[in-house]
């Protein structure tokens, strides 16, 4: 088919558009709102771990993990943030400050900018291209091994979430993926970088845990203060990401009839979260329409897109409150996809 044939994708609906109706101080950076936040973020990891290091008790153990993986995922946001060069003015900074971040949840920051950033971010819900909990048909399903379907129903249970982040998302796509070309050096750079902080970081805790408690501690305390938190990060934004994106009334798109207005306006939410986790550690992503319009908005600015956005656009926007309750029920109702008629299955359309 040349270029001449293919379907013309309407532009009534044009992302330009969108992004011409979001005010200008949506796109203001603030150096120290961004300040603030990352020594909120850096201060509220650093006490539960610290706390981790220090306390033997199982019934103050189980908290401060919650607590730590928590934190994780709040300067996991930031670092997100500043990876789309959205955080501060300066391109070098953002990208010091995305490392940084980045590196309590073992994230290679170069390797995030492609498949996140551009891969991600640019082609949103379309078939073949976006890799973030892409559906199988239900032919492709059909043509797993008994293995690989236990797989599936686990990732795309209600349990599974972090599951299918840890292995897709960090491992498959990014620790094992090295991109050709001018990205190549600087993914291997980066994962130089974070492996040699973190064998030091490890090696300087084991060796004090066997200096003061044995080798048992030694073993241990690097497990309790950084695997376990970092654990819980994967199974939150695991979560953070699927209900950002996997919805029953949220389409994944064939590539001809796939375009940005629809990528980024129609398969994507603004979801309202308790004050205090949003205010802590999640830091607006959960409004995240006019984020995936426009990166370059700051945190900070979300909401005020949001409200211009949804002002414009009524009857495209899709919000509302997240619910625990209608998230487990989307796990049973999106198992598999048909991308010919734009609609969820379930596992019983296998077996039909």
């Amino acid at each position: 088919m040349t270029q001449l044939d293919a379907p013309i994708v309407s532009r009534t609906d044009s992302l330009n558009d969108v992004r011409a109706i979001i005010p200008a101080p949506c796109y203001e950076r603030s150096a120290g709102r961004a300040t603030w936040a990352l020594v909120q973020a850096v201060l509220l990891w650093l006490l539960p771990v610290a706390a981790l290091g220090f306390t033997h008790t199982w019934w103050l153990t189980i908290p401060l993990w919650g607590l730590a993986g928590l934190a994780v995922s709040g300067l996991f946001v930031l670092g997100h943030d500043a990876s789309h060069g959205a955080l501060v003015s300066s391109r070098k900074v953002n990208r010091l400050i995305a490392q940084v971040c980045m590196a309590p949840s073992v994230h290679v920051e170069a390797a995030w900018d492609l498949g996140h950033n551009r891969i991600h971010h640019g082609y949103t819900t379309r078939e073949g291209f976006d890799f973030v909990w892409h559906p199988l048909t239900v032919e492709q399903y059909r043509e797993l091994g008994t293995l690989k379907k236990l797989q599936h129903r686990l990732e795309w249970s209600w349990l599974g979430s972090g599951a299918y982040f840890m292995r897709s998302v960090w491992w498959d796509k990014m620790w094992r993926f090295n991109a050709p070309g001018k990205r190549r050096n600087a993914i291997i750079r980066d994962k130089a970088t974070l492996t040699t902080a973190i064998v030091l970081l490890i090696g300087g805790v084991s060796t004090w845990a066997a200096l003061t408690d044995g080798l048992w501690a030694a073993i241990w305390l690097p497990i309790k203060m950084f695997v376990v938190p970092f654990l819980l990060f994967v199974h939150i934004i695991g979560f953070t990401v699927y209900v950002h994106h996997v919805a029953p009334d949220i389409r994944w798109w064939p590539r001809k009839e796939w375009s940005q207005y629809r990528g980024q306006m129609e398969s994507t939410t603004i979801l309202k979260i308790p004050a205090v986790l949003n205010r802590l550690w999640f830091h607006n992503i959960f409004v995240h329409v006019p984020h995936h319009v426009d990166v370059r908005i700051p945190f900070h600015q979300l909401p005020n897109a949001a409200k211009a956005i949804a002002a414009n656009y009524p009857d495209t926007v899709r919000s509302g409150s997240l619910s625990l309750r209608e998230y487990v029920r989307t796990t049973k109702a999106c198992k598999l996809y048909d991308f010919g008629a734009g609609r969820w299955l379930s596992y019983a359309a296998a077996k039909a």
